[in-house]
């Protein structure tokens, strides 16, 4: 089976969250720009406290609340996606971007970002089986590494 770790996706535009507030014509205050630009930067998938740790580095006068504002913002203009991988913290990442699946490590905390042509066409045959046409769909797998002896 092929599998292409998809990290990056693509090339991250620096600016394309922002972008897309302006064409929501959201209003894009100095602390809206930095959290944009932190999560537009972000190769990981922070939570709100780590999306604050790295605002405050840019500008100390960035609150928790107003990081938190500003993601749920975001996140009802559908400009970026919230992802719960079951460890307790809401995680996000830029919505719209090329599909992909997400593999959890369960020891570290790591979320690896693959693409599997072979997963998506098994899905669609399921579906199709039973009836159905797939419009939507999120996979995440949560995993430990494998023991040397078992590679």
């Amino acid at each position: 089976m092929a599998l292409r770790n998809t990290k990056p996706i693509k090339p991250r535009r620096s600016d394309a969250i922002e972008r897309a507030c302006r064409e929501k014509g959201l209003r894009m205050t100095g602390q809206r720009r930095v959290i944009a630009r932190i999560l537009d930067d972000a190769a990981d998938h922070p939570d709100v406290v780590e999306l604050h740790r790295r605002a405050a580095a840019v500008d100390e006068r960035i609150s928790l609340s107003t990081v938190y504002r500003t993601v749920k913002l975001l996140e009802t203009q559908g400009i970026i996606e919230r992802l719960d991988f079951r460890d307790g913290r809401s995680r996000y990442e830029q919505a719209a971007r090329e599909h992909h699946d997400h593999l959890i490590n369960l020891e570290t905390g790591a979320v690896i970002e693959f693409q599997s042509d072979e997963i998506e066409a098994l899905q669609n045959e399921i579906a199709k089986r039973l009836g159905y046409k797939v419009v939507y769909h999120r996979l995440e797998l949560y995993a430990v590494p494998l023991a040397k002896d078992e590679t």
